[in-house]
């Protein structure tokens, strides 16, 4: 999931540097929504990967 939004963020600054506004401005939402998603994830599995087995 982070590997996603850091290939959507480049692709991003790569668009905007070269003038493609739409095209930069959908894969920075992409990024987001993506980064977010992981967050989320991540937070989960350290939660419910630190239960004491019994």
């Amino acid at each position: 999931m982070l590997s996603y939004a850091l290939t959507f963020l480049i692709i991003a600054l790569i668009a905007g540097a070269l003038g493609f506004g739409l095209v930069g401005g959908m894969a920075y939402g992409a990024a987001k929504i993506f980064f977010f998603v992981f967050l989320v994830l991540a937070v989960i599995s350290l939660f419910t990967g630190r239960r004491a087995r019994v």
